[in-house]
C-alpha cells in the first residue's frame, strides 16, 4: 500500500520548526497557540482607466491569477460618481485572497524571487503596520513577478499586498514577518 505524503510548503515548515520557537523565546509565550501566525494574504489592484476600457480589468484578473496561483475576481464599484463617469457595480480592479498552502507558496516566491527584482531595492518599509498586527506592502509595477511576460504588458499597474496576522501588536507582527524572511529596511538601527 503506497503512502501519499501531504505537501507542506518550505516556509510553512520554517514557521513550524524555526519561527515558533524563536517567537516563544522572545515574547515568553506559554503555549504554541499564543504564537502569532499568518492567516491570509490579500492582493488588491485598482485599475486606472477601467471605466473606459473593460479589457484592462480582464487583463488584470488574468495577471493576478497567474501571479497568485489562484483565480482572481474583479472588484466592483460601490457607488455612482458622476465626475469619474463611474456607475455602481462597474468592474474597476482585481483581488484575490490566499490562505494555507497558496499563501505560503506566494510569500516564498515574493521574498526570494520578486522583491529582489525591484529596481534599487533596499528592503521594504517597516512603517506600514496598521496597529492591529497587519502589514500592507505596495508594489508599483506588476512586472517584478516572473509569471508576467513583460512583452505582453500593455499598461503598468501597481498592487497592494496585505499580510493579515493573528498578532495583537505591530511588534509581534514585525518579528513574525522578519522571522519568515521579509526583507525590512533597517530603519530602527539607522535612527540609533
Amino acid at each position: 500500500m503506497a503512502t501519499t505524503e501531504k505537501y507542506i510548503p518550505r516556509l510553512q515548515q520554517k514557521y513550524q520548526q524555526d519561527v515558533v520557537p524563536a517567537l516563544m523565546k522572545k515574547f515568553g509565550y506559554k503555549s504554541i497557540m499564543q504564537v502569532p501566525r499568518l492567516q491570509k494574504i490579500c492582493l488588491n489592484q485598482g485599475i486606472n482607466g477601467a471605466v473606459n476600457d473593460k479589457k484592462l480589468v480582464d487583463t488584470a484578473v488574468a495577471e493576478m491569477s497567474s501571479v497568485s496561483g489562484q483565480k482572481a475576481v474583479p472588484t466592483l464599484s460601490r457607488k455612482d460618481i458622476s465626475n469619474f463617469k463611474l456607475r455602481r457595480h462597474m468592474p474597476i480592479g482585481a483581488k484575490v485572497t490566499l490562505r494555507s498552502v497558496n499563501m505560503f507558496e506566494f510569500l516564498d516566491r515574493l521574498i526570494s524571487v520578486s522583491l529582489p527584482r525591484v529596481r534599487d531595492f533596499k528592503g521594504v518599509n517597516e512603517k506600514s503596520f496598521d496597529g492591529r498586527g497587519n502589514y500592507t506592502l505596495g508594489i508599483t509595477e506588476q512586472i517584478i513577478f516572473p509569471e508576467i511576460d513583460i512583452d505582453k504588458v500593455s499598461k503598468m499597474n501597481g498592487m497592494d499586498i496585505t499580510f493579515v496576522t493573528s498578532a495583537g501588536s505591530n511588534e509581534e507582527a514585525y518579528e513574525l514577518l522578519k522571522e519568515l524572511g521579509m526583507p525590512f529596511k533597517n530603519i530602527r538601527k539607522e535612527q540609533n
